[in-house]
């Protein structure tokens, strides 16, 4: 298959958040695959410590305006968007006051704001798939890199596996090392369920003690994506061995970190 439509869904992307070495790679993969000709829509987190004048975000109103339930509240689905020089590609920012308007200058809210990171995750992952369905555009390839959108290969393979958007989609998960300390909301197994998922579906999060972490959360995502990539030196082992064990297609780390080619002959052969 010739890959044409990549949707790169991303924890960052530099400039927009500067200076981590996952947004570098996702600006480099991302503009990288444009360059190759691939026609690619990247989506992140609106943070708050994202300045919109500098660079230049603007609301989209015909995409804005959807309500995402998460835990029985409703919550406002605003869409932004730039764009990113000098391929132009079209980064889409998924906004809402209740969980990404927490300033802080050096880093973002997924790492010092731990109190709503698991109904954070689940809304920027329904609502990016919400608003791909809006612009009715269909991916060959959906990479996903960084924790926080972990929850994306469950939600697109059990509830979006038949939308147009979706059914010849084959879906990549990159492993990094953007590990966070402790746990994720004891209840978040409990908003899953109650979003439609099964106890079957959700066995990765609820196997063995303790609740939801950053291993439990990527072997999930592992559990449903097509494909796994060591996008990072330092994944943890336990992440590497499972991915490995699982059978899928995966592509070992290389030093030459965000070589478009290399990733384009990676999604060719899924």
């Amino acid at each position: 298959m010739d890959v044409k439509k990549v949707l790169y869904i991303s924890q960052e992307i530099d400039p927009y958040l500067t200076g981590t070495p996952l947004g570098v790679f996702s600006r480099e993969l991302s503009q990288g695959l444009q360059e190759k000709g691939a026609e690619v829509r990247a989506f992140m987190p609106k943070y708050g410590a994202i300045n919109e004048r500098r660079n230049q975000l603007h609301e989209v109103i015909r995409l804005s305006g959807m309500n995402i339930i998460v835990d029985d509240t409703d919550h406002p689905l605003i869409i932004k968007v730039a764009t990113l020089q000098p391929t132009r590609l079209q980064v889409y920012f998924i906004d809402n006051d209740d969980f990404f308007y927490r300033h802080n200058s050096a880093k973002h809210e997924t790492v010092d704001w731990a109190d709503i990171n698991d109904e954070r995750t689940i809304f920027f992952v329904r609502g990016t798939i919400e608003t791909v369905r809006k612009l009715r555009w269909g991916a060959d390839i959906v990479h996903c890199a960084g924790w926080i959108t972990a929850l994306t290969p469950l939600y697109i393979k059990v509830k979006h596996t038949d939308d147009l958007s979706f059914r010849s989609s084959k879906i990549v998960f990159s492993l990094f090392n953007d590990n966070f300390e402790g746990t994720l909301d004891h209840e978040l197994v409990r908003k899953l369920k109650e979003d439609g998922f099964t106890d079957n579906e959700l066995k990765a999060l609820t196997t063995g003690e303790g609740d939801v972490d950053y291993i439990k959360l990527n072997k999930l995502a592992i559990d449903y994506a097509d494909a796994i990539i060591q996008s990072a030196a330092d994944v943890a082992p336990e992440l590497i061995a499972y991915a490995k064990a699982s059978g899928k297609l995966f592509l070992p780390y290389s030093e030459d970190k965000a070589n478009a080619e290399a990733y384009k002959e990676f999604y060719t052969s899924l």
